[in-house]
């Protein structure tokens, strides 16, 4: 025989079953709560006491504590209240409830609980829709200043950043340095992109590393990376930024590291600059003074400087080969192996090679394919004849063999340099022979007919 329910046990029961629904609403709720309650929370907590109840929430004092403090309750007394304990963190809550009629009408009791469990469940799903748009926009935040593919600030994040540390501090020193990869493009060009961009990772992998924590680390850019030091002089700053601009840097290609190299260069706040625009443009005026004195340094800004020096730098290697009044090639300094590595339009028409992929084909990229086969053995010893004895240039007269098998009188200067992708590699200049003998007695003639000289 099932046993009978008195009033006070039923609308007991319908109490714990609102406390356990409504205390999702509460979990969310009270890790916000300390700092404020917004409005739209109050008015659903308030409502209980609309609805004719009494309420008190509390928590304890300490984790370990059995000690509850009130934290948030209605006006009135509470009487034999029903209690909801629950967990958030390390603190424990207690949420206790009880009609302010005390328990007789369990008609209304049932209404006011089904208007409440409407009501609360509409919060619940409002307040985790808000959470997690709140969650998105802080990650979305994040994301929209942080560089994808280093990790750091990106040019948004690390002006925003460095201008509120400024602004927030006006009295204080900052450094400020813009650096970049040398020859970034070349890299680039020769690896591939995947590989220029472990030479970017590995850049700013460095600099997390080498940096204090307190340094606000960004990438402009491309290849170009910023730092913002704090509580640092130019003359504080100048030996750490000398010592990470001399620091190994490499990347892995094939399983062999290849060396790469930055220059630098630096301001101070506010001894050269008023603010922080101003503060960039004049380390981008030392960076450049540095990219005009060979690269792979460091320099600090000092007065004069013009950011306009990157004017000077605003011809890319394409745009001067294309435009040398001569034809220009490249190719491996090496006796076994003198591969054909670059050659300009000039040398492409005056040699009638159509492109530089018939000029690779036809001479098997070899520069020795290019002299006619009985001068081959002649010049190729007169040439390392040449620097063998200690000459960086070396100038050969030849006959050069054209895409269609004829031959041309030119004047070959060359000089061999070192690069980091290549090793010693021959630069090399080609004039016409006939035309320049031509052109030569001409002005010769001109200048000294008196005399009667010329070149036969």
């Amino acid at each position: 025989m099932a046993k009978s329910v008195s009033l006070k046990q039923l609308q007991e029961i319908l109490c714990l079953i609102l406390l356990k629904v409504y205390s999702s609403l509460l979990m969310v709720l009270l890790q916000i709560f300390i700092l404020r309650v917004p409005d739209i929370f109050s008015d659903s907590i308030s409502a209980l006491s609309n609805f004719g109840y009494e309420y008190k929430i509390s928590k304890t004092d300490a984790p370990w504590s059995d000690t509850y403090k009130v934290v948030y309750q209605s006006d009135g007394q509470i009487n034999r209240p029903v209690s909801y304990t629950f967990t958030i963190g390390d603190e424990n809550w207690k949420f206790e409830v009880t009609p302010k009629s005390g328990w007789r009408n369990a008609t209304l009791l049932i209404i006011i609980i089904g208007i409440f469990l409407t009501i609360s469940l509409l919060l619940s799903v409002l307040t985790r829709v808000w959470l997690v748009a709140k969650e998105h926009k802080k990650k979305f935040q994040i994301l929209a200043r942080t560089d994808s593919l280093t990790n750091i600030y990106n040019r948004y994040g690390f002006d925003e950043f460095a201008e509120k540390m400024i602004q927030k501090n006006p009295k204080t020193h900052f450094v400020v340095a813009l650096l970049d990869i040398d020859d970034f493009k070349f890299i680039n060009d020769i690896y591939g992109h995947n590989y220029g961009d472990r030479a970017l990772k590995n850049l700013a992998d460095s600099m997390k590393t080498f940096f204090p924590s307190d340094a606000l680390l960004g990438r402009n850019g491309g290849d170009e990376f910023c730092i913002l030091l704090p509580n640092c002089t130019f003359a504080e700053a100048d030996i750490q930024l000398q010592k990470f601009t001399k620091l190994p840097k490499s990347f892995s290609y094939h399983g062999k590291e290849h060396a790469f190299y930055i220059s630098l260069g630096y301001a101070e706040y506010p001894t050269f600059a008023s603010n922080r625009s101003q503060l960039m443009r004049c380390a981008d005026a030392a960076l450049y003074e540095i990219k005009l004195h060979g690269k792979n340094g460091c320099m600090v800004y000092r007065e004069g400087l013009r950011s306009g020096a990157r004017k000077q730098l605003g011809f890319a290697f394409k745009d001067i080969s294309e435009h040398l009044p001569g034809a220009f090639i490249i190719y491996r300094a090496d006796k076994e192996d003198d591969e054909l590595i670059f050659a300009n339009d000039e040398f492409l028409h005056m040699s009638g090679y159509k492109d530089i992929d018939e000029l690779f084909r036809l001479t098997k990229k070899s520069f020795r394919n290019l002299i006619r086969e009985d001068e081959q053995q002649q010049i190729e010893s007169s040439i390392w004849e040449q620097i063998d004895s200690g000459n960086e240039n070396d100038y050969i007269h030849f006959h050069l063999r054209k895409a269609d098998g004829t031959y041309l009188s030119v004047l070959d200067h060359g000089r061999i340099v070192y690069s980091q992708q290549h090793g010693r590699v021959f630069y090399v200049l080609f004039m016409d022979w006939e035309d320049m003998r031509i052109r030569y007695n001409k002005i010769l003639k001109e200048k000294v007919k008196d005399k009667n000289v010329y070149i036969k």
